[in-house]
């Protein structure tokens, strides 16, 4: 049986941490997400628990009548709780050694495994809204060629639909 996911990066944010609220373009762009998902037969809406994730997809489940459920799977990954001056040049790093562990942090591929769990579980027509480095990581899972140079080109707020069909897995950006 085929299924539909959408894969959803959330709206531009005040911060990174799991409590920063939309910028006033970041409430913008939820709305549009709104107007987006109008029309694609959404059964389903769930959620990382942090806030920006959550507030970008508010207008979709007004709209479309459902709830929001929250899932820790769908969470950003934590790259490392140390302070890191050079995180960008890290990041790229654990792109390329899913097995690279840094202090405090989670590796590539434990963010995968989980990000990757929340997908197979979920049902048909639902939508999955998450944050850059997860949705690179998974992205990455389901396509190789995915990894640091497309993670710098998303967008805020950006949508992938997801075709699973048994074992076998497509990803197509779908937002503009």
């Amino acid at each position: 049986m085929k299924k539909t996911i959408y894969l959803v990066r959330h709206c531009s944010a005040t911060g990174q941490e799991p409590g920063a609220l939309l910028t006033d373009a970041g409430e913008e762009q939820a709305r549009q997400l709104a107007e987006f998902f109008q029309d694609k037969g959404i059964t389903h809406i769930i959620s990382s628990p942090f806030t920006r994730a959550i507030k970008s997809i508010e207008p979709a489940a007004d709209n479309l009548g459902l709830g929001i459920e929250i899932e820790d799977r769908l969470a950003e990954r934590v790259l490392s709780t140390a302070n890191l001056p050079d995180w960008m040049e890290r990041l790229k790093e654990s792109f390329q050694d899913l097995d690279m562990k840094l202090s405090g942090g989670e590796s590539g591929m434990e963010a995968t495994e989980r990000g990757m769990a929340a997908l197979a579980s979920a049902a048909d027509r639902t939508i999955l809204v998450t944050h850059g480095n997860l949705l690179g990581l998974m992205l990455k899972k389901i396509d190789e060629s995915y990894g640091y140079e497309e993670w710098k080109n998303f967008t805020n707020p950006d949508v992938y639909q997801v075709e699973i069909e048994g074992a076998a897995f497509q990803a197509n950006r779908i937002w503009e």
